[in-house]
């Protein structure tokens, strides 16, 4: 018996893919888009930084500015409290002893507060 032998010309090709078409839009498709989104929400977070630098830049004038008003308030407040010291020493002790060797102002170093407080 003789042996079984290929056709001559071979066998025709064994289609073993499906023949089905590309999901989706390319990969450059989507490349893109994601460049895009993330070229927009850099610019909006650029827009939102600088926003932000403007408000503490306002910020920081308006606390420059109120500076002499708060230094004037403090001012007032030391004068307010060296007359009533002064008071209180005269009331004590009868009369005016100078501490220091001049009539010049020096601004406290400390502050005294009560022992107790009740509120």
């Amino acid at each position: 018996m003789p042996q079984d032998l290929p056709p001559s010309g071979g066998y025709e090709p064994i289609q073993y893919k499906r023949n089905l078409p590309a999901r989706g839009f390319r990969p450059a498709y989507y490349l893109l888009a994601v460049g895009a989104i993330m070229t927009y929400g850099f610019y909006k977070l650029g827009i939102g930084i600088r926003e932000q630098n403007e408000l503490a830049r306002e910020k920081m004038w308006g606390r420059i500015h109120l500076i002499p008003l708060l230094q004037a308030e403090e001012d007032r407040d030391l004068v307010r409290r060296h007359w009533a010291d002064k008071e209180r020493e005269k009331e004590f002790l009868g009369t005016e002893t100078p501490v220091y060797h001049s009539n010049r102002f020096v601004r406290p170093t400390y502050a005294v507060t009560p022992g107790n407080v009740t509120k």
